[in-house]
């Protein structure tokens, strides 16, 4: 397997430095707009195994289609890995596959709202363009994995490994994040610093989410319709306590838009998919007033005679987040809250559950938490693919697989897996 990913940023950074101890690739190019920050990005992985030589930095445009197949073909890429911001999906995954090379993401194509209502029915949803392109990939023998970072990602491996060992009915799959996570400034005040990129937090929180739902998608004659399931809700819409695992406790989570809402009834049979974020009072404010004042604007405004984009300022004048691991304290918990009936036919609701410990990554990989936690699960579906374990054509979701290979891989003690263990959590 020979990868390229595009994107040096939080997420790349931490993917390179956990795919250097893996052996199932032969060249690992990392390619970001800035060459300088895809070469600190390469010696910080190269620096972790002794004689590693597969780390290859290179300069590319992620919002230029060409150049990423161009790069690509330099390179003999077998595999486009995306670790970018979504405004760049469909340039990079057009680009692989002109290419002829496989492809993955962590995030899928962008929506678009509905004119008139907004906050009740879809329009161009979450990953749509993408799927509109499965004829080609199918009919180039390449598979394109779309959402395999933690949510969307890990959390729809759970999902599948719900639906086949845990659960004869589904009544709803929620997906619940939450956090204690604290970042500290100088003088060790607590201060505001998101987790991952500004841009992609005011995407999602502040698109209408989007819920499906079965009984809206079976019409009266009985037939089905699973676009006519989906709708959507205002903004935090929702609120409920969700009590996260290993010392998190109770979060406030609300409605968001998120990919394994459009993901997961593709492939898995349940009565309702949902997702929920632990976001927290302040960063709900936060978004509330960038909205009002016109700062989520993604369309450039003149500003004395230069064109910005309102949103990518706010997101420029925030800390990087790759950089705020130092100053971090506290854990980010992802995974999936699964209703219905058991293998036995009784009522079972089980949470199934990732924990990533800020001290933990940042003693081992030099990663913050919520980045690393992002970045391993692509690292891992990589593996699979190049063993052949997972494997096919077209636009596929991470349901679309065996769940346990996954899991057993990500669970198992270095060297043979990545040392990360997962979790189930009966609930009354």
């Amino acid at each position: 397997m020979r990868i390229l990913m595009v994107g040096a940023g939080g997420v790349g950074d931490a993917a390179a430095r956990i795919a250097v101890a893996r052996d199932f690739f032969e060249l690992f190019v990392v390619a970001d707009y800035d060459l300088a920050r895809a070469e600190a990005t390469v010696a910080a992985a190269v620096a972790r195994r002794e004689g590693e030589s597969r780390f290859v930095a290179a300069r590319v445009d992620a919002s230029d289609e060409a150049a990423v197949t161009a790069l690509a073909r330099e390179h003999d890429a077998t595999h486009v890995f995306n670790a970018v911001d979504p405004r760049f999906v469909m340039p990079i995954f057009r680009g692989a596959l002109a290419a002829g090379a496989g492809y993955l993401d962590m995030a899928m194509s962008l929506s678009r709202r509905h004119a008139t209502e907004p906050y009740a029915r879809t329009h161009v949803k979450l990953g749509d363009e993408q799927f509109a392109m499965a004829g080609e990939w199918e009919a180039s023998g390449q598979l394109a994995l779309l959402g395999i970072g933690v949510e969307p990602g890990l959390s729809d491996v759970f999902a599948r490994y719900a639906a086949d060992h845990l659960f004869s009915r589904i009544d709803e799959i929620g997906t619940r994040d939450g956090a204690n996570l604290a970042v500290h400034d100088d003088d060790g005040n607590e201060t505001f610093a998101p987790g991952f990129s500004m841009w992609t937090i005011i995407e999602e929180c502040l698109n209408p989410p989007v819920v499906w739902e079965r009984e809206r998608a079976v019409a009266a004659d009985g037939t089905f319709d699973r676009d006519a399931g989906f709708f959507t809700l205002p903004a935090f819409s929702e609120p409920e306590v969700f009590d996260f695992p290993e010392g998190i406790g109770p979060v406030e989570c609300v409605h968001v838009e998120h990919e394994e809402v459009l993901l997961m009834p593709r492939w898995l049979d349940a009565g309702r998919v949902t997702f929920k974020y632990g976001l927290g009072d302040e960063l709900i404010t936060i978004l509330r007033t960038l909205h009002t004042l016109g700062l989520d604007r993604t369309d450039p405004v003149d500003v004395k005679g230069v064109a910005v984009s309102p949103r990518d300022v706010v997101a420029a004048v925030l800390p990087d987040p790759s950089k705020i691991g130092p100053r971090m304290k506290g854990k980010t918990c992802a995974g999936v809250w699964v209703t219905g009936l058991g293998k036995d036919g009784q009522p079972r609701s089980t949470y199934l559950y990732h924990v990533s410990d800020n001290e933990e990554t940042m003693r081992d990989y030099g990663a913050q938490c919520v980045v690393w936690q992002t970045a391993v699960n692509p690292v891992v579906a990589l593996e699979l693919i190049a063993d052949g374990t997972w494997s096919g054509a077209g636009v596929l979701g991470p349901e679309a697989f065996d769940a346990v290979p996954f899991l057993d891989l990500l669970k198992a003690p270095q060297p043979e897996g990545y040392g990360s263990p997962w979790g189930i959590q009966e609930r009354a």
